[in-house]
């Protein structure tokens, strides 16, 4: 009786570490197109991680000044307007300052170069700002 019980628990035991040695394979077969699915996945997730919840692109812009006086926010729109007319300028009133913005930059570092461009004419100070940018993307970003 002990015998057979000592056969019966060294066949289960050899059993189970011949089950447990052998390695099994698994073969993955991946449709061609996923790898289409995925690149067209990953330039939506690079273009919307630059917008807001809006659908407007996250940037910045130049903060030439913020004064309490329209008139002097007029008078540095227009003297910037007259030296610089290929950028946008913005006035924005946030009680109880007028604001005026220029440009639409992507990355801060196109700010900065601009800022130091501009510096010597406007030179109490310009502030890069964050704000929401007129961008259009090139077409081939939009596909």
């Amino acid at each position: 009786m002990k015998t057979g019980m000592f056969l019966l628990i060294s066949g289960l035991l050899v059993c189970s570490t011949s089950i447990a040695c052998t390695a099994d394979t698994v073969i993955i077969v991946k449709d061609a197109r996923l790898d289409v699915l995925v690149a067209k996945q990953n330039q939506v997730n690079k273009r919307t991680a630059m917008m807001t919840s809006a659908g407007l692109y996250k940037g910045y812009r130049l903060q030439l000044i913020s004064t309490a006086k329209r008139d002097n926010a007029n008078q540095v729109k227009t003297d910037f307007m007259n030296r610089f007319p290929e950028q946008k300028t913005y006035t924005l009133f946030q009680s109880p300052n007028f604001k005026v913005r220029i440009g639409n930059f992507l990355k801060k570092e196109d700010a900065e170069k601009y800022r130091n461009q501009i510096s010597k004419f406007f030179p109490k100070g310009i502030y890069i700002v964050e704000d929401t940018i007129e961008y259009t993307p090139p077409e081939e970003e939009q596909e």
